[in-house]
């Protein structure tokens, strides 16, 4: 049986972004903010340029106390990742999923018209299965 569950009935809204100008500073602030494991980084018009991650962001500043640098002074785009897996809202949330256990991502961002729209993250998935698994009960 198909999966009814779509991307867009899951996914984060309004996820939490960076721009690539950002320092880490920021980047680690957003993420302890908002509990996340990573960030999307986007442009001005919303085109998603990469991710970054809090393994990204604890490379930065391990990187820059070992040099003697200012780990606040780096800058999200010095680290972040640019080869970026990105699905659409009308996805199907299963195979998203397979993909992303392949790749071991724990989100991805969701892109409608080249632009970001939402982000997709290994707990919302857990969610929707859940919630499709309890009606499946009733």
């Amino acid at each position: 049986m198909a999966n009814p569950f779509h991307i867009e009935n899951c996914m984060r809204r309004d996820p939490a972004t960076v721009k690539p100008d950002s320092t880490i500073y920021e980047a680690i602030q957003l993420i302890q903010e908002h509990r996340i494991t990573g960030l999307t980084v986007i442009d001005e018009q919303r085109n998603v340029l990469g991710v970054i991650s809090e393994l990204d962001c604890l490379n930065a500043v391990i990187g820059t106390v070992y040099n003697e640098g200012n780990a606040a002074m780096g800058l999200v785009s010095d680290y972040m990742t640019t080869e970026v897996e990105t699905c659409s809202p009308h996805d199907d949330i299963v195979k998203v999923a397979q993909s992303m256990l392949a790749a071991r991502h724990r989100r991805r961002p969701v892109i409608e018209n080249g632009k970001l729209v939402g982000q997709l993250s290994c707990r919302n998935i857990l969610w929707a299965i859940m919630e499709y698994s309890g009606r499946q009960e009733s």
